[in-house]
């Protein structure tokens, strides 16, 4: 049995830089609709992304710099409505980290050698802070995640938490 905080899916690998840009083109940026905007997750860079995350089961890992650009929440909410679970990067630019805690995206902070790659399946606990690739036997650490963090994931992000939050207070 999986752990509550755990995720399990194929990898999506890419470099780095990884600009909001490429994540969702802007041309896009006029649609509110999550479906259409996961349609065209990655089209800049990979145009079978869409194709390649319909299991919903999906972490993208990346290198330096992700979601670096422009401060639009519309490349979170592409990449989780089109199937991402979870990112693992070197780094992340500080809007994008913002913007996924606020949508419920779990991002973490680690390098992950490059030797791994697409199609891998990988283990991620995200309160013991342990990435494990199970066929290779290898595993990483990262700072685990608070359990606030956790708990604003689980409720799909910051609005969720917050709501959940005032009704128990009106009681």
């Amino acid at each position: 049995m999986m752990e509550k905080y755990t995720i399990r899916g194929r990898v999506l690998r890419y470099g780095d830089n990884i600009d909001t840009d490429v994540i969702i083109p802007a041309r896009y940026l006029v649609y509110t609709d999550p479906e259409v905007l996961a349609s065209h997750a990655m089209e800049g860079i990979d145009p079978d992304f869409p194709k390649k995350v319909r299991s919903g089961m999906n972490v993208i890992i990346a290198g330096r710099n992700f979601g670096c650009g422009s401060s639009r929440e519309h490349a979170v909410i592409a990449l989780k409505h089109a199937g991402v679970r979870a990112i693992i990067a070197e780094s992340f630019a500080r809007i994008f980290f913002r913007n996924a805690v606020n949508l419920g995206l779990p991002l973490i902070e680690c390098s992950i050698p490059a030797e791994i790659g697409n199609g891998e399946i990988i283990e991620v606990y995200l309160k013991r802070g342990e990435i494990i690739f199970p066929k290779r036997g290898k595993k990483f650490e990262f700072k685990p995640l608070p359990d606030f963090l956790l708990k604003i994931i689980e409720r799909g992000g910051l609005i969720g938490f917050l709501r959940e939050k005032l009704q128990a207070n009106s009681r």
